[in-house]
């Protein structure tokens, strides 16, 4: 019987991922569809001042709830030759304070009271259904794609929460989290292939915030494996640059760059952080906590790397190199 409930509650936690990244997908694709015009136009004539590209990557990457999306469609700009690096820097550096909006809503179930978002995800679920259903109307069921994607994101959040109730006072979790939190490098390892796997850092710190949500994960397995989920989202950007030119390639390596050097900075501040204060290491971190670590990561991060938008793009260039042009012999 206890075999039974067991593989019943990984069957309802795997059907919760799986509604989970679904409706993450449907409620980015309703968005997308409904803006995605406007946004591309928004990111053409926006981004010649850095400053306002930054701003431009977060507002469009905060709607969209995409930073994979935003950067994608910032490597296609660049091959198109409509964007320069400069520019594809600043919008990249403002993709990734945008993505925080998710854990954000995520965590909302803790924060937000009567308002939680599990609460009306069936009937916001119900309504985007019967209208995507019913309706003609192009831009009615774009919204509603919204609405659907919303409902079954949260009701996936929900399935898998309840999942791991049963088990959250299992050993098993704790001493799993603690391995990974008494080595950063596994954990921004873990972080890292689990977001490229999914190709969705918004995705993967949702998980993580599930997690915390039911008191399994301390705050240093939390916080080490978030840096990781920041290196992991980069894969999208890299696969989407794989057929474009040398430019497109070097803004997707802009991005990585980025992260990484964002996540060793504060690879190294929590690790003596954590020295100083093993007490707090140990200890349940919840999901708003991740929400609220997860913001002033990129944030800080963005407004650190900066300054250094130009040393990015130089850096990107010595990675990416062009290929030597070979003199072409002399026929006798």
């Amino acid at each position: 019987m206890f075999i039974m409930n067991g593989i019943g509650s990984l069957f309802e936690f795997a059907g919760g991922i799986g509604m989970f990244l679904y409706g993450m997908n449907r409620m980015a694709d309703g968005m997308q569809k409904s803006a995605g015009g406007k946004m591309k136009s928004l990111l053409g004539y926006l981004t010649r001042n850095r400053f306002l590209a930054i701003l431009v990557g977060a507002l469009i990457t905060a709607i969209i709830q995409s930073s994979g999306a935003t950067t994608v469609m910032v490597v296609g700009f660049v091959n198109a030759g409509i964007m320069n690096l400069t520019q594809a820097a600043g919008v990249i550096m403002g993709a990734n304070v945008g993505t925080t909006i998710t854990a954000w809503l995520v965590s909302a179930n803790e924060w937000a009271g009567a308002l939680k978002p599990d609460f009306f995800a069936p009937f916001i679920l119900g309504i985007g259904a019967f209208i995507i259903t019913f309706s003609n109307k192009q831009k009615m069921t774009q919204k509603a794609e919204i609405a659907v994607g919303f409902g079954i994101l949260f009701i996936g959040l929900s399935s898998m929460s309840s999942s791991i109730g049963v088990y959250q006072d299992s050993p098993v979790f704790y001493k799993a989290f603690q391995v990974l939190g008494g080595n950063p490098i596994l954990g921004i390892l873990v972080g890292a292939v689990v977001t490229a796997i999914i190709q969705s850092s918004s995705a993967s710190v949702g998980i993580l915030q599930t997690l915390a949500m039911r008191g399994i994960v301390n705050w240093r397995s939390a916080i080490f494996i978030t840096l990781g989920q920041n290196i992991g989202t980069c894969i999208t950007a890299i696969l989407s640059s794989a057929g474009a030119n040398k430019t497109a390639k070097r803004a997707a390596v802009i991005h990585l760059s980025f992260n990484v050097l964002g996540a060793a900075i504060y690879g190294v501040i929590m690790t003596i952080f954590f020295g100083i204060f093993p007490d707090l290491a140990m200890q349940h971190i919840s999901s708003t906590q991740i929400s609220i670590f997860h913001s002033i990561f990129n944030i800080s991060v963005t407004i650190l790397l900066f300054p250094f938008a130009n040393a990015l793009v130089k850096l990107s260039g010595l990675i990416i190199r062009e290929e030597p042009v070979e003199d072409e012999e002399e026929e006798p």
